[in-house]
């Protein structure tokens, strides 16, 4: 999976997208945790002013007093982090809690309503950062009306801390969660992805042979992109139909003229204008052979595709017994016609193959190849043609000639597929075009070397039976 694939960039942006919201959600998360916890210590306080104000009194000499002993020990412990303080502003009366210990708080020189309460955030001892909750009271003594400010404190270092331990707590749930995220984001982007896949499969099927067109169950959304394929694969359908039968038609009518000037170079030859004959009878035959290999190239690559509509309605079981060609049976067939020519009849042919090897090819196909191959060696063989077979995943049949050979540099020439062979040097022909092209047809292979007897060798790649 590389960085092009669309795979790998819809799950980085799934992680990605997760990665955010998990941060977002674990910062809102103890956000809000802290904003809770806030409301609820500001809660505890003002209920601390409540008791406090509930109990505050004032002495004979008129001076406040407050003896209650509050249930939380903090207040009692210096620097403790909780703390209360009473300000009388009418007189500089001023109670504190044991905790302060010789700290006054320095409220804010706001005026406060009667009863109203005020939040503050106020240094505290030891370099401590207050959360300070204060209400303005009048407090009646006798006939007299005095303003009176109380203060409760609580270190914010603890609601810090609070929030460090909730945010640790909740990091491993979150990446549970971003896991559990993640694999479903994988498996969304996996069956999301699997018609695209279907349409790679369906793509490689109809290239291979097996299949013609793509299937119609596609998703909405990927069922045209299959609509455009199958309609493009129907027109390349037509249009290798109308060039196979113009092919075939052109070849067709080439043979009339051919015959004719063949008949020509004969009269001519009887008035006695040999050279001239010989000419036009090497041109006619030149002409021929390429009208027969227009022809063989036309049948082969129909049958090739009616074989491919044949697989795609039937099974399995019934594409691997489809019959084959017998090998030997045609080898045989083809070296006795060739034994009966000029070139054929003065070599000797030696034949190395099984009794019993079915090719997966059709047998008049088998026999254009075999016979090109073999009339080629005849061609240029001193007095000896080797046939070797060998069985394997696929069949190899080795052709070698001890005549003059070819080259070493032109062998890699004469190996390109495509090349035409009538440019190749001496010991290529049409014949060996001709064998390239059933070969490219049954999806075998072809292959040209230097022979052990030290001629030319032409080795053929087949598929058995069943392949």
């Amino acid at each position: 999976m590389t960085r092009r694939s669309l795979r790998f960039r819809l799950l980085l942006a799934a992680a990605l997208s997760i990665t955010l919201a998990l941060v977002a959600a674990g910062v809102g998360l103890t956000a809000l945790f802290e904003h809770h916890v806030t409301r609820r210590l500001e809660a505890q306080l003002d209920e601390t002013l409540g008791q406090i104000l509930g109990h505050l009194e004032a002495t004979a000499g008129g001076r406040l007093r407050f003896d209650l002993a509050l249930a939380d020990p903090r207040f009692q412990t210096p620097l403790s982090g909780l703390y209360w303080q009473i300000q009388d502003e009418d007189r500089p009366t001023l109670l504190r809690s044991r905790s302060l210990w010789d700290v006054v708080l320095d409220l804010p020189a706001d005026t406060l309503p009667d009863g109203a309460l005020h939040r503050h955030q106020l240094p505290g001892p030891a370099g401590q950062s207050l959360l300070v909750l204060e209400r303005g009271v009048l407090f009646r003594i006798g006939s007299d009306e005095r303003r009176v400010r109380v203060a409760v404190a609580l270190d914010r270092r603890e609601l810090a801390q609070a929030s460090r331990d909730f945010a640790a707590d909740i990091v491993p749930y979150l990446v549970l969660l971003g896991a559990v995220l993640g694999l479903a984001a994988w498996g969304q982007v996996r069956i999301g992805l699997a018609p695209l896949d279907a349409v790679r499969r369906g793509v490689r099927a109809i290239r291979s042979g097996e299949a013609q067109r793509l299937p119609a169950d596609y998703p909405d959304e990927v069922q045209p992109l299959a609509e455009e394929v199958n309609s493009l694969l129907d027109a390349q359908a037509r249009a290798i139909e109308r060039a196979r039968a113009w092919t075939a038609d052109l070849a067709h009518g080439l043979k009339t003229p051919l015959v004719v000037l063949a008949a020509d170079a004969e009269r001519l030859r009887d008035l006695g204008q040999s050279e001239l004959a010989d000419d036009l009878d090497g041109l006619a035959q030149t002409m021929r052979r390429r009208v027969d290999r227009e022809l063989i190239r036309a049948r082969v690559r129909a049958r090739a595709g009616a074989r491919a509509d044949a697989r795609e309605s039937v099974g399995p079981a019934r594409r691997a017994n489809e019959p084959g060609a017998d090998l030997p049976d045609t080898l045989s067939r083809v070296v006795r016609a060739l034994e009966r020519t000029p070139n054929g009849s003065r070599l000797h042919w030696d034949l190395d193959c099984p009794d019993r090897l079915a090719v997966a090819i059709l047998p008049e196909d088998l026999t254009e190849l075999l016979g090109n191959c073999l009339e080629n060696a005849s061609n240029w063989a001193n007095t000896r043609v080797l046939v070797r077979t060998e069985t394997g995943d696929r069949i190899r049949v080795q052709i070698e000639d001890d005549g003059p050979g070819v080259p070493e540099e032109a062998l890699k020439n004469l190996g390109q597929r495509g090349l035409r062979l009538d440019e190749r040097t001496q010991g290529s022909g049409l014949g060996l075009a001709i064998a390239q092209d059933i070969c490219d047809a049954y999806g075998g292979d072809l292959a040209f070397s230097r022979a052990d007897l030290g001629g030319f060798a032409v080795t053929l790649h087949l598929p058995g039976r069943g392949a």
